[in-house]
């Protein structure tokens, strides 16, 4: 975090021979000489002199005349080295104001909307640019940059600048762009560096009370306004506790611009005092407590992530027995989980078959103008209709149909 001494030497960033993707920058702050630059780079004679144009650019944008940088580049992206570079600059207790920001490039800018799929949620730590870079490839529903329990506390400042500058660089390939701020007034000042870079939502963890999500709401409310940004910025609230659950409904109902309900079980089951189990017996009241009050909330329940990675078999079976719960969507924290957790997530034939005739019944009712939906003998509600359009448009989505 920033030391509150001017003109101290600060570092930022990575280092060592394991490190990819990633530099190690040193600030040394200085009354006069210019900017002078020692640069030992991994890829020195493709990019080294744009390497070093760019240090220039951002210590000219941050108003540093004089300066010692130092930078081990171990393949860095400029948004990286930029990041990095603005981290150690504020380290060193200088105030850069809003600090220097990239362009926003070519596929950054895209909006999201209340209504989408949202079955897979990558979760990226947002320390580490080498999970971003091709997160997008992998098609994740949504990508989530993490400031919280994946950054270490030394880090949170510098990751902060790295997942604002992600934000305005990195193609997600039509992913929506989430980030999941830390709690408290740590998580509010998060805000500032994320919401005005084109985020999609914001997820706020560990959720016991409806005022946290108030909080977050009207911060993100004065930023998109102090920028003229007239597009929302929606949230997805994280039960992890004893105490949230038991509030589900008055967290989900907190703000119009909720749109899901998510659960994150390491924690819920560390504060109820069980393991967590592969059966999901100590979990099951609290995850059909979400589903509950999301759906009473009209908001999109979505269930927390499998952690084992190597278990395919395993993740299918959690899927499936999410969908049983009713839930819509589930975090993953490796790519390798996302095709799993879609197939799971699609339709079965009968389930499809049902959907179909049910939206056939509805679109001929409308057609005949009638107010009452049958098939067959049987009447039809429109919470069945709705939930038969929605396995519809997913069997389009998805290629099952046409």
């Amino acid at each position: 975090m920033g030391s509150g001494v001017v003109n101290a030497v600060a570092e930022a960033g990575r280092r060592g021979e394991d490190i990819r993707s990633d530099c190690w920058v040193s600030f040394a702050p200085a009354d006069s000489g210019g900017i002078t630059i020692d640069l030992k780079s991994k890829v020195e004679s493709m990019y080294g002199q744009a390497t070093r144009e760019l240090v220039r650019k951002v210590l000219g944008g941050l108003k540093v005349e004089h300066a010692q940088v130092t930078i081990e580049d171990a393949g860095a992206l400029p948004f990286v080295i930029a990041a990095r570079l603005e981290a150690a600059v504020r380290r060193s207790g200088r105030d850069v104001k809003d600090g220097w920001l990239p362009e926003f490039a070519a596929g950054t800018n895209y909006p999201t909307q209340r209504e989408r799929f949202r079955r897979s949620r990558l979760y990226l730590p947002g320390n580490e640019p080498k999970f971003m870079l091709n997160a997008g490839l992998h098609k994740p529903d949504a990508v989530i940059l993490d400031l919280e329990d994946s950054v270490a506390p030394p880090e949170k400042d510098a990751a902060r600048l790295l997942v604002r500058n992600a934000l305005r660089t990195i193609d997600f390939h039509a992913a929506e762009r989430m980030v999941r701020i830390n709690q408290g007034d740590l998580g509010l000042a998060d805000l500032d560096f994320v919401v005005p870079h084109n985020l999609h939502v914001v997820l706020i963890p560990k959720v016991e009370s409806p005022d946290q999500v108030a909080r977050v709401d009207q911060r993100i409310a004065e930023i998109l306004q102090a920028h003229n940004i007239d597009r929302p910025v929606y949230l997805m609230p994280i039960i992890e506790s004893a105490l949230g659950a038991l509030r589900a409904y008055e967290i989900a109902t907190a703000s119009p611009n909720t749109i899901a309900l998510t659960i994150g079980l390491e924690d819920y089951t560390a504060d109820i005092g069980a393991p967590r189990t592969a059966e999901g017996r100590e979990s099951f009241w609290a995850r059909c407590q979400v589903v509950n009050a999301a759906r009473a909330a009209g908001l999109q329940p979505i269930d927390t992530v499998f952690s084992d990675v190597s278990d395919m078999e395993g993740l299918r079976a959690a899927v499936i027995d999410a969908k049983g719960l009713g839930f819509e969507g589930k975090g993953c924290i490796h790519p390798r989980q996302i095709q799993v957790i879609h197939d799971a997530f699609a339709p079965t034939a009968s389930e499809l078959e049902k959907a179909r005739n049910i939206v056939a019944a509805f679109d001929d009712a409308q057609a005949k103008g009638l107010a009452v939906v049958a098939l067959g003998s049987k009447m039809i509600d429109p919470p069945v209709v709705k939930r038969a359009q929605r396995v519809v448009r997913l069997a389009k989505a998805m290629g099952m149909i046409e």
